[in-house]
């Protein structure tokens, strides 16, 4: 309510903020008003987006006059309004004193480019240029989703900056109506690979150019079927992507060839109800890109390949496995074939969410740079220093050069002024460091403007005080990816010893020194057998061309509001009196563990996952070991090493190991028989219904243990920032499970299941309470007369790229 003075015009001028259009109804003294208001997208929802609208006139009378707006859906976010008789707003400031403009929280910026590049020169003798991007700011909505939503502006090029006057040269004119991603130089300093997309509905490619302009050349085309397959995946709603593949982020390889990451896998992200999102996974190809590779087949995606000095791959792996789905995108590295992939740092930190962009450090063993960046939007944000010396389990290995520009939630950033922490969507914001030194670095800035503004980003010299030096601007164009034009040490080419006859059965070789080594709280013996497990990805093909299939932010559902990944079991393998254990694994899989007593029990879980390469032959200290830690004895004398791998086999009632992970077949027949006579529909004991009877998705008995949190159970989605902590053993699964510990006592009204039931129901627990075992078949009620509903799920079927049945039936 608002008092008048005098009867007559008046205006209303609204201060507010939305990061989506959410119009609202506008009444006066009860009339309402035509026509919808605050219905802009102004950027977003913080400070640095708050906007004025003007509506009006209207005739207001003298004294008390009543403004309402009202919506069926969100507000948008409304900081004040003024009422005045005039058409504009007299004091943009108004608000000031609540919503007050902030400083600068990296302090003054070098702006003097002469002197920059002067300095470039004294530090980087014999370098006459810098190698940089020009493009328009992608409009991504995740850090990972440049290629699916960030591609809205076109145009820029790949370029040489003189350090010597200042001008640029583009090096491919011919391409620069298209957008450039990410490039590499190749050692010689001669050669750039890069990603180039020409246009919306196709996808990146890489492509080669020489450092003079000449030899221009593409390197990776889209697959035969192409056409086909934007056919049949693109989304009608969805006009920017077409579901076409993308080949992106090329990196040289010692040996000649090239890694680069892809969409060719068809995954599409697990937490993506609307499967719009895609997964991208690294490959290699030869140099003139043939013989391309994939050499993972991660759930989730990978991003930003780049050469350790040791001959191994560093690259950014997002991965949610039993922990909160938006936090840890690691730094991780392998060798270039695949083998050896490793954590190298952030698999349990929550945040920042994304370490993205790693590079070496020059001349520092175990020391690495990187973008800390949120999940959502842009990846983009502060520059932290890692130093993998010190304990990868803890925040120690992080400096932040930047340090008052952090992300400490979701969604946007955060800036430090004056000693508090305020959440911002404006820069100063980072991206692409490239490390001279331990202290000196370049980068791509955006000083001041909005994360997505689109000429927002130039090139600066970023010291380790977090003096930013000003080396070139665009006027257009953001600037991205710097990096001196120099030759450079060629690393070692790294190949892994593969066993031959394990490569032929696509098989990989584990050995495990001890598996008590850095497992507290558990006795040495209560160890007997390790269950093989895989998170599988979700292929494309398993889209849902239908309504009612997709909840809690799985396309497919599978849980109800657990985890996002499908879980299969491949059987157990015994653990020796010493702890040692030597098996084989299926090869290219999302491979965990999860260590068991001697009634099959769950006491530690692996939650995360290695891709192992066919024919590997990998050992480990222990469990949640660290890249420090010493063995107490060699393996060559643990008992398991002594004889040839376990071959993974089944527990107490399963024919064989490798099995589905399926509620309705392997835990609703033991509720049948032993629960329901007194857990049944009609009065049940405790208010607890065991039956089996079908709800819409799945069925009462699983959704009322699941709602009385009868299970000790990770959610994926809550919260999505968390869940990322190391848990000590018997945290999760059946020792944890309150079900099971009641069926446990032995005086649960004379229930006495057998060896075969209990060990069902158990590894049904442990599985986090996964109801169904694929990613197939129909699962809404309203499909029940359909010939694909809720269909058994075979082993065989679980890991198809293409459904097992025809398109047309499905």
């Amino acid at each position: 309510t608002v008092d008048v003075k005098a009867a007559g015009s008046h205006y209303i001028h609204f201060y507010y903020a939305s990061s989506q259009r959410r119009p609202v109804a506008l009444s006066i003294n009860g009339t309402k008003q035509t026509g919808a208001v605050l219905k802009a997208n102004t950027g977003g929802f913080f400070i640095p987006d708050l906007v004025w609208e003007t509506f009006g006139p209207f005739e207001l009378q003298s004294g008390k006059n009543t403004i309402r707006i009202a919506t069926k859906g969100l507000m948008p976010h409304l900081a004040g309004l003024i009422v005045s008789d005039r058409s504009r707003v007299r004091d943009k400031r108004a608000f000031s004193k609540l919503f007050p403009p902030r400083a600068n929280p990296i302090g003054s910026i070098e702006t003097d480019t002469v002197a920059a590049r002067a300095m470039l020169r004294r530090l980087l003798p014999g370098v006459e240029h810098i190698l940089f991007v020009k493009r328009y700011t992608f409009q991504s909505s995740h850090y990972y989703t440049d290629f699916i939503d960030g591609c809205r502006h076109f145009g820029g090029n790949l370029c040489l900056l003189s350090l010597t006057d200042g001008t640029v040269k583009d090096l491919v004119p011919e391409l620069s109506h298209g957008i450039f991603g990410r490039y590499d130089l190749s050692y010689d300093g001669r050669r750039v690979v890069f990603g180039w997309k020409e246009k919306l509905g196709v996808g990146f490619r890489i492509w080669e150019v020489g450092i003079d302009g000449k030899g221009l050349r593409q390197l990776t085309r889209p697959p035969s079927d192409e056409d086909a397959r934007i056919a049949k995946y693109k989304l009608d709603w969805w006009k920017s992507y077409m579901h076409h593949t993308d080949d992106m982020h090329p990196c040289y390889l010692p040996d000649g060839g090239i890694c680069f990451v892809s969409t060719r896998c068809e995954y599409a992200t697990l937490c993506d109800g609307r499967d719009k999102l895609t997964t991208s996974v690294l490959y290699r190809m030869d140099g003139d890109g043939r013989n391309m590779e994939r050499l993972t087949n991660s759930s989730i995606s990978e991003s930003a390949p780049s050469m350790i000095s040791d001959g191994r791959l560093l690259y950014t792996r997002w991965e949610y496995l039993d922990k909160g789905a938006v936090v840890v995108k690691g730094l991780w590295a392998m060798n270039p074939d695949g083998t050896a992939s490793t954590e190298i740092y952030g698999n349990d930190i929550a945040l920042p969410d994304t370490f993205n962009v790693g590079r070496e450090i020059p001349g520092k063993k175990n020391q690495y740079i990187a973008i800390g960046a949120p999940h959502m939007p842009l990846g983009v944000g502060t520059v932290i220093r890692l130093d993998m010396n010190k304990d990868i389990r803890t925040r120690a290995p992080m400096q932040y050069i930047t340090p008052n520009v952090d992300v400490r939630q979701e969604f946007g950033f955060n800036h430090k002024i004056k000693g508090r922490w305020h959440r911002a969507t404006a820069g100063p914001l980072f991206m692409d460091p490239f490390p001279l030194s331990e202290r000196l670095f370049l980068v791509s800035l955006n000083p001041n403007k909005p994360w997505n503004d689109k000429s927002a980003y130039g090139l600066y010299l970023l010291d380790d005080n977090g003096q930013a030096r000003l080396i070139y601007r665009d006027s257009m164009y953001s600037c991205w990816m710097p990096m001196p034009l120099r030759a450079r040490s060629r690393p070692p080419v790294v190949r892994a010893a593969i066993d031959a006859e394990a490569a032929r059965q696509n098989k990989a070789i584990l050995m495990v020194n001890d598996v008590y080594h850095g497992l507290s709280k558990v006795k040495p013996g209560a160890v007997k057998f390790i269950r093989i497990n895989e998170q599988v990805p979700r292929p494309w093909s398993a889209r849902r061309r239908w309504s009612g299939d997709s909840a809690y932010q799985q396309h497919a559902v599978h849980t109800m509001d657990t985890h996002y990944g499908l879980k299969l079991q491949h059987g157990i393998v015994p653990v020796e009196a010493d702890g040692s254990a030597h098996f084989v694994v299926p090869a290219d899989r999302n491979i965990f563990l999860q260590l068991l007593d001697k009634d099959y029990m769950e006491i530690q879980r692996e939650r995360t996952y290695v891709n192992y390469r066919p024919g590997e032959v990998r050992s480990c200290v222990g469990c949640h070991e660290k890249p420090n830690n010493t063995p107490t004895r060699a393996i060559t004398t643990s008992i398991a090493f002594r004889r040839a791998p376990s071959i993974p086999g089944p527990q107490p009632g399963e024919q064989r190991g490798g099995r589905p992970l399926h509620y309705p077949t392997d835990v609703q027949p033991v509720f049948d028989r032993h629960c329901i006579s007194c857990h049944g529909a009609t009065k049940p004991d405790g208010d607890l219904d065991l039956t089996g009877t079908e709800t819409t998705l799945f069925t009462r008995s699983y959704e009322n243990i699941i709602n009385r949190k009868l299970l000790t159970l990770i959610r994926e989605n809550h919260p999505k920032v968390g869940n990322a902590e190391y848990l000590p053993a018997y945290s999760l699964g059946s020792h944890a499970s309150r079900l099971i510990n009641v069926i446990r006592a032995g005086d649960h009204y004379d229930v006495k299941l057998l060896t075969e039931e209990r060990v069902r129901l158990t590894t049904w627990v442990d599985s986090n309470g996964q109801y169904y075992g694929s990613y197939w078949g129909r699962r809404n009620i309203r499909y029940r007369n359909h010939p694909n509903y809720r269909p058994t799920v075979r082993f065989e079927n679980v890991t198809r790229l293409t459904p097992p049945l025809p398109e047309d039936k499905r």
